[in-house]
């Protein structure tokens, strides 16, 4: 076996494991940090140094004893995580040492990837060009130009087949996901609607995303304001949201709508379900479909070839609230539910 280095490598890295389940908000002592072994490549495997770790809404469900899409992470787990990083040591004909690429590494430093198996198969690399420009945001890749802005499109496109003219409605509008909804939204000719809290976000929602309108989930008149931005009804639902907010938007659907459920995030830090009142779901015939990303994911480079063309043509905006440090990861983590945050929530760990 030949592995090709670019430079070398310690020989222990740092990684975050799950040490009990959180109770509500993530806590000191949920998770702890430990130094393993770097390992070394096998044939067809690449060693990648993590680059930045991205931190996503899920990942709170995968943590909990609550069923979900994927079995809950057994305690002393690596935490689940997509990352943006670099070849370093290669025996593969696929990867050189100085590469780019992203996929579910986890909360670690280092990690071998390769096909051979289901997780490492969802590893994709980035286009030479890309890594080169120095002029592109690489962060991007892990926010609208990745997972997210491939979650939108999914949503989009392939579940609520929304269509110009359309009336188009996205909560949590100013998260990862949100703000690639309502940017490609409008470029398929919809009117954007985003529902957020704060009136900085909605400000930044209009002035800097294009969205038509964005609605103050913080005011106690929200539901109206709601209403006034959708004149003519809501025709596609982008949830990410659930709860009040959720209840609200139905409501407002036309008939025969289509709501694209991607995330519950109301409920997430808490143990029971949510209330609402779902009768429109009957009454107005509305076609109600959860998602999750990775079920497409043969469309993903297809998808991801479009996401960074409009990055790079400035039709995409991209926005990420970036915490540096690897042994912040835990800490930032509950910026994701708190509102302490713009745009994609990244920990960028090596420069």
């Amino acid at each position: 076996m030949t592995i090709t280095t670019r430079t070398s490598q310690p020989a222990v890295g740092r990684e975050w494991r799950l040490r009990r389940r959180p109770q509500e908000q993530v806590r000191d002592g949920d998770f702890e940090m430990v130094d393993a072994p770097v390992p070394q490549p096998q044939p067809g495997q690449a060693l990648v140094q993590t680059l930045y770790v991205s931190l996503d809404p899920a990942s709170r469900i995968w943590i909990s004893e609550r069923e979900g899409y994927r079995p809950p992470l057994p305690l002393g787990e690596i935490l689940p995580a997509s990352a943006l990083s670099r070849v370093v040591a290669s025996a593969s004909d696929e990867w050189q040492p100085g590469d780019l690429v992203y996929g579910p590494t986890g909360w670690r430093e280092w990690a071998c990837i390769g096909r051979d198996t289901k997780l490492n198969r969802a590893v994709m690399s980035i286009p030479a060009q890309i890594a080169r420009d120095t002029s592109f945001p690489l962060p991007s890749l892990l926010g609208v130009a990745g997972s997210s802005g491939i979650t939108a499109m999914v949503g989009l496109d392939q579940v609520a087949a929304a269509q110009s003219g359309e009336t188009v409605v996205v909560s949590a509008a100013s998260g990862a996901v949100g703000m690639a909804v309502g940017q490609i939204a409008r470029l398929r000719g919809c009117r954007a609607v985003g529902i957020t809290s704060g009136a900085d976000k909605c400000r930044w929602l209009v002035d800097t995303l294009g969205f038509d309108a964005a609605i103050d989930r913080n005011l106690p008149d929200w539901r109206e304001q709601l209403a006034d931005a959708t004149p003519d009804g809501v025709d596609v639902n982008f949830e990410n949201v659930g709860g009040a907010v959720m209840e609200a938007t139905l409501a407002r659907m036309n008939q025969n709508g289509r709501v694209a459920l991607c995330g519950l995030i109301s409920g997430y830090n808490q143990g029971g379900a949510m209330a609402a009142d779902y009768s429109p779901i009957l009454m107005k015939r509305l076609n109600v479909r959860g998602f999750i990303a990775s079920d497409y994911i043969k469309l993903w480079p297809e998808m991801q070839t479009q996401l960074i063309d409009w990055v790079r043509d400035g039709k995409l905006f991209h926005q990420a609230t970036v915490v540096e440090g690897f042994e912040q990861i835990p800490a930032t983590f509950n910026r994701l539910f708190d509102g302490d945050k713009l745009g994609k929530l990244l920990v960028r760990v090596a420069a």
